[in-house]
């Protein structure tokens, strides 16, 4: 694999031990210095079970989950952020209320955030393929959509940014097929000899790599432009022997990997056909839910590595929180026989199985330092704690995740 020389890597490797960060019990108060901008990601649980449910809900500023996902963002305060979990409508409604109704309106005493910019884009979840694609004998189940869903764009996400957002130069990948990635994993049916032919032919024609959709969007800060690179790859379960999630996980996780390093994008092309991933040098940070821990969980072939030990990826600081160790001591289960550091921990799970888990990420460029990071994680004595709570959770199952970069003019 051929690779051009970078003039400094930053990795540290992943793992018990392995973090550098203080174990932060939340996000701090203070803000980041003027040269220095904040990127976070917050699978917000914002997806309901019709389409029109949300907008309907957010068109007031009544709803309780609502108002504590606002003010843990009002606390964590970003510059650019990432909601998962945030059902698209074509119309932006959903959005617009969220923003009007909450976020713009203090939530207990916190100072209210105001995100002029906004990118949404369709979600491949609920958008109905024509095939059987789950193998049950129907072909028009939430399974049978090229990303699970109920209805076109459930589980949706949103980019929300205090700079400007660049959207003549935004790429999606919403149609990449997964054929079209060199040596995809594709599922195997393990009653027939044949390899990877869990999907017919046919079927391989039109099945998407991305379960809801790949987003390079582009921001213009103060001091030059950082791509955001924005996903939310399949949990790697709800399958059977064919893995077919646990093989789409990695490989959409697999997908950043190669679109960040120049010579192995080649194969990439977005919705408007234009080919190739970012050219060397470029500032990025990848962001999102990738469902996917690096020591735990039920991943397929660890591809949380594939960014975590990739030497176009600053990794020289991991958020943390002591929340993540208390929920730990608290909650035992599966949690007490896991290898990562529970500091690291980013969603708190079921305790059987699989656990408390590190799957929400901010990862930097090489050459984006990093100043701070956190996960907004309070412990069970701290004032805080009943934004997050317990299960059931009065926000979401998974917690706030931020990094403060600091960007030097380019030359």
């Amino acid at each position: 694999m051929t690779r051009f020389v970078l003039p400094f890597v930053l990795v540290l490797a992943s793992g018990v031990g392995a973090h550098a960060a203080p174990a932060h019990a939340h996000a701090r108060s203070c803000k980041p210095k003027p040269r220095q901008v904040r990127f976070a990601t917050f699978n917000v649980s914002l997806n309901r079970f019709n389409a029109g449910d949300l907008v309907a809900e957010l068109s007031s500023p009544d709803s309780a989950q609502a108002q504590t996902i606002a003010e843990i963002i009002q606390r964590v305060d970003a510059d650019v952020i990432l909601l998962n979990e945030f059902d698209f409508d074509d119309q932006q409604e959903a959005i617009d209320a969220f923003r009007h109704h909450y976020l713009e309106v203090s939530q207990n005493g916190q100072d209210p955030v105001d995100y002029p910019y906004v990118f949404v884009a369709p979600s491949n979840t609920g958008v109905p393929s024509g095939f059987d694609l789950d193998n049950d004998g129907a072909t028009d189940g939430p399974g049978d959509a090229f990303g699970f869903g109920f209805f076109p764009g459930q589980y949706g996400m949103v980019v929300l940014s205090k700079h400007r957002i660049l959207h003549r130069h935004v790429r999606t990948f919403q149609n990449f097929r997964w054929q079209d990635m060199p040596g995809a994993l594709l599922p195997d049916d393990p009653s027939t000899p044949e390899p990877h032919d869990w999907y017919s032919p046919e079927e391989l024609d039109v099945v998407r790599l991305s379960s809801k959709s790949h987003w390079d969007v582009p921001v213009r800060t103060p001091r030059g432009v950082v791509h955001v690179l924005a996903s939310h790859p399949t949990p790697p379960v709800f399958d059977g022997p064919e893995d077919r999630n646990g093989t789409r996980n990695h490989d959409e996780i697999r997908f950043w990997a190669d679109y960040v390093d120049f010579y192995n994008s080649r194969y990439i092309y977005d919705d408007c056909g234009r080919r190739g991933g970012l050219r060397p040098g470029a500032r990025f940070v990848i962001m999102g839910d990738l469902n996917a821990d690096p020591n735990d969980g039920d991943s397929t072939g660890n591809p949380a590595s594939l960014l975590l030990d990739n030497p176009y990826v600053n990794v020289e600081l991991t958020p943390t929180a002591l929340g993540g160790v208390d929920a730990t001591d608290r909650q035992g289960g599966a949690n007490l026989d896991h290898l990562g550091d529970p500091a690291e921990d980013t969603a708190d799970f079921a305790d059987g199985a699989p656990g408390n888990l590190r799957v929400d990420y901010v990862l930097p460029s090489w050459n984006l330092p990093i100043v701070d990071a956190a996960v907004f994680w309070p412990t069970s004595d701290d004032p805080q704690f009943p934004l997050v709570g317990d299960f059931p959770f009065p926000s979401s199952d998974h917690r706030a995740v931020y990094v403060d970069v600091e960007l030097r003019r380019r030359r």
